[in-house]
């Protein structure tokens, strides 16, 4: 069995996914998953829940959101399924649930691996950062709302998740699969306009086969969006890119820059 919050929150098992009903009940297994072992407070909780305005009838109903966790995870043991305790002091709750059971620790597991083995096999890197961005089923905790740990942590994850993807295209190209790289580039490139790393590979990868006209228009194309939206112009390593596929240095003299900043 494991648990999914790179996505939806949810439980998959063997055989199916299974949502969780209920958007209290979403958080509180989305906060308890989070925590890492750790206990929460029952006024944590109530801020995870409610924010800054609970009902005076807070304390009841957390104990009802724990009594349908905790029905949901009876209900996967009784089918078999090995499931973590949820457990009750009286300060408030524990979820002791195996790390390598919830899909973030095995994202973060797998970027850390390709982190040690990027200088001695890229390819195995590659194949690394690849398995742990298939975990991905969307934005992450996507369905808890704002509460404060999870809304913190989901923007934490998706740094770690582009790192991760910029980090994965760099590696690529670093390996020679160019032409592979300028695709998975200028798709992340619409999503994400404003990672100049991003738009510098592209740049980098369109001139080292031959398209520099393309690359030119990349900077350009970026330059605009920058200008005209946030007030300010490309950075000076950007600036540094163009100039170097200006002034036509030859390709094999154009490095794809540092080693890729892995997800720490």
């Amino acid at each position: 069995m494991r648990f999914t919050i790179l996505g939806p929150v949810g439980i998959v098992t063997d055989n199916e996914s299974i949502p969780i009903a209920g958007h209290g009940q979403r958080i509180l297994l989305a906060s308890l998953l989070l925590a890492d072992g750790r206990l929460l407070t029952s006024d944590q909780l109530y801020g995870e829940l409610w924010g800054d305005d609970p009902p005076h009838t807070a304390h009841n109903a957390l104990q009802a959101q724990v009594s349908r966790l905790r029905r949901t995870l009876n209900r996967l043991a009784a089918a078999g399924e090995v499931t973590p305790p949820l457990v009750t002091h009286s300060a408030g709750y524990v979820l002791k649930v195996d790390p390598s059971t919830v899909d973030m620790h095995t994202f973060r597991c797998r970027t850390a691996e390709a982190r040690r083995v990027a200088d001695s096999d890229p390819g195995r890197a590659v194949d690394l950062l690849d398995r742990a961005l298939a975990l991905w089923q969307g934005k992450p905790l996507q369905d808890v709302g704002n509460s404060p740990l999870c809304h913190s942590t989901a923007v934490q994850l998706e740094e770690e998740y582009l790192t991760a993807h910029e980090s994965k295209l760099e590696l690529k190209l670093r390996c020679g699969r160019t032409e592979e790289a300028i695709g998975e580039l200028r798709a992340i490139s619409v999503v994400h306009p404003w990672r100049e790393r991003i738009t510098e590979m592209l740049m980098l990868s369109l001139y080292h086969v031959g398209r520099r006209a393309e690359a030119l228009e990349t900077y350009h194309s970026t330059r605009r969006q920058l200008t005209d939206h946030l007030g300010i112009e490309p950075s000076r390593r950007l600036k540094d890119t163009l100039r170097v596929i200006l002034h036509e240095e030859p390709a094999s003299s154009i490095p794809f820059g540092p080693k890729p900043a892995l997800v720490r």
